[in-house]
């Protein structure tokens, strides 16, 4: 009996970016960890490095994550 069993293939209709390939994919081909989506078309997913810029610089010019009265210069909730 196997400890590790072959993940299942994606589903018909989900696409996938894959960060470590540069690539848009149907069904989960590569890692969880290396991989943006699901988006519901191709297209929308070929654009998902560009989404997640416009969603970074929205976080960072976000007022409600920069506290100016105590000093701090962003780093997000964290404070980091």
């Amino acid at each position: 009996m196997a400890l590790f069993t072959r993940k299942s293939a994606g589903k018909p209709g989900e696409w996938y970016y894959c960060i470590q390939h540069g690539k848009v994919e149907e069904g989960p081909e590569c890692p969880a960890k290396d991989r943006m989506g699901p988006y519901s078309t191709a297209a929308e997913a070929s654009h998902a490095m560009e989404k997640a810029q416009e969603r970074n610089s929205e976080w960072e010019n976000d007022p409600r994550w920069h506290d100016s009265s105590r000093g701090e210069t962003g780093g997000g909730p964290a404070g980091g």
